[in-house]
């Protein structure tokens, strides 16, 4: 313990850092949490598909769809979502999980998505790229 102490009289500017760093890190848990709601891990979101037969919306771009998304997912891109309420409808019926690429856009149309009513819906933590990383199948077939 005087050890720590010790480190941190010497290197006070690098432990600040440290503090500024976890905080920040808070922060951004906390903002995606107030803006989205809960985000789920790929792992949750095909349990919350093989439990509760849930549907997954994909908010890339057209291109990026084609190169690869969760099996059975229906592209709508985030700049359409206000003009796809006929689409959205149909799939109301069931949980929404909302996934871009990396994350950070998904919450945001979740939380636009709320505000039109979808009570159910979701926002993946990681996008596509974290579906990937835990080894989830994708496809290339458009649909």
């Amino acid at each position: 313990m005087e050890e720590l102490l010790a480190f941190v009289a010497r290197n006070p500017l690098l432990f600040s850092a440290l503090g500024v760093v976890a905080l920040l890190i808070v922060a951004n848990e906390l903002h995606g949490t107030l803006r989205g709601g809960r985000r789920l891990t790929p792992v949750e979101a095909v349990r919350l598909s093989n439990d509760r037969d849930a549907r997954f919306v994909d908010v890339r771009t057209p291109a990026d769809f084609k190169r690869g998304h969760v099996i059975g997912a229906v592209n709508i891109p985030s700049n359409k979502i206000d003009s796809s309420q006929k689409e959205l409808g149909k799939l109301k019926s069931a949980p929404l999980v909302v996934y871009c690429a990396l994350g950070a856009t998904a919450p945001g149309v979740v939380e636009k998505l709320r505000k039109q009513g979808v009570e159910e819906v979701y926002a993946m933590r990681g996008g596509i790229n974290a579906w990937q990383q835990a080894g989830l199948p994708i496809s290339n077939a458009s649909k």
